[in-house]
């Protein structure tokens, strides 16, 4: 297993993602994943308190709450920091995303609050804002999260889903308020690259831009690190199932251009197509967030963090397409 960190903490460079346990995923399955990740020494999980409201018959924080069964039954503690998200919980049973719950100071601590006692712990690890929310001043959910840290709540902050220039602006309110900085980013992203200039399909999506890749990299030479965790990684199975068909943003000649060097460095490697991306996201500082369904699945994906790839495959896989 590889490992990097978030923040202060050490973490396993693959992220175990929980989205659909305690829901679609039936419970001892779920568990059995969860134990076979730690055995592994994967120590990083995430999940949000919204999961799953938009699956008929659940209707958000089972997750959190499987989550919190898990690790109570397990004895688990902080060998393995859980990262959960907030905000985006819909306010009226049956509906999406327009009634959200928000960012504003008080969803933000009854949000929390919610959430660690679901989690069954009195500080959370990392609590990401899940989606903008532009009714509240940013300002507003930036001191609400810094007294989560100042109450010794939460240890580490993040932002989901945010536009480059409103991570900026929130640096510069911490930085002038002497709050607590956000220093994990998550977001969409995969080694295929979609077209910008056409929406993502999926609800609430948001995809890593080159301008957002940027800004991490002159913000790590101020000395400002910050950690991209991606969602995604393996599009659903799109590049090794043919069951699987990619969101049309992909329709364009850089796709084909980008597999052909893939399915090269495949042959050269001896690994699949999921090992590959997932070793080029963790040699480029990312942390793929992998959502499986099976010990196969899993497997697959905790043995691509001992591939190694050699800088000159890494070269032809950047500048394909």
């Amino acid at each position: 297993m590889r490992y990097t960190a978030i923040g202060d903490r050490r973490v396993s460079a693959l992220c175990l993602g929980a989205m659909k346990f305690g829901s679609e995923t039936e419970d001892a399955t779920a568990s059995a994943l969860l134990d076979r990740f730690v055995e592994a020494g994967g120590t990083f999980v995430d999940t949000a308190d919204c999961y799953q409201f938009w699956v008929e018959g659940f209707h958000g924080h089972e997750s959190e709450t499987f989550l919190g069964r898990w690790r109570r039954e397990r004895g688990v503690t902080d060998e393995v920091v859980i990262a959960t998200k907030l905000g985006a919980q819909p306010t009226v049973p049956g509906t999406g995303l327009e009634t959200k719950e928000g960012l504003s100071a008080e969803a933000v601590a009854k949000a929390a609050e919610r959430s660690s006692e679901r989690l069954g712990t009195d500080r959370l690890d990392l609590l990401y804002a899940h989606q903008e929310d532009r009714s509240v001043p940013l300002e507003e959910t930036m001191g609400a999260f810094a007294a989560l840290v100042a109450d010794g709540r939460v240890a580490e902050l993040g932002l989901s889903n945010h536009r480059t220039w409103r991570l900026e602006r929130a640096r510069a309110i911490a930085e002038t308020r002497h709050w607590p900085r956000p220093r994990v980013l998550q977001y969409r992203y995969s080694y295929l690259q979609p077209r910008f200039d056409r929406p993502l399909q999926s609800m609430g999506h948001m995809h890593v831009t080159p301008e957002l890749l940027d800004f991490v990299r002159a913000e790590r030479a101020e000395g400002r690190e910050y950690t991209v965790v991606a969602y995604t990684p393996l599009l659903w199975g799109a590049y090794t199932r043919r069951d699987k068909t990619l969101d049309p943003v992909y329709d364009h000649p850089g796709t084909a251009a980008r597999l052909a060097v893939l399915d090269d460095v495949v042959a050269e490697t001896g690994a699949t197509r999921n090992q590959v991306v997932l070793a080029w996201l963790m040699d480029h500082g990312i942390v793929p967030l992998v959502g499986v369904s099976g010990t196969a699945q899993l497997d697959e994906a905790i043995e691509a963090t001992d591939l190694a790839l050699s800088p000159e495959q890494r070269s032809r896989l950047d500048e394909a397409g």
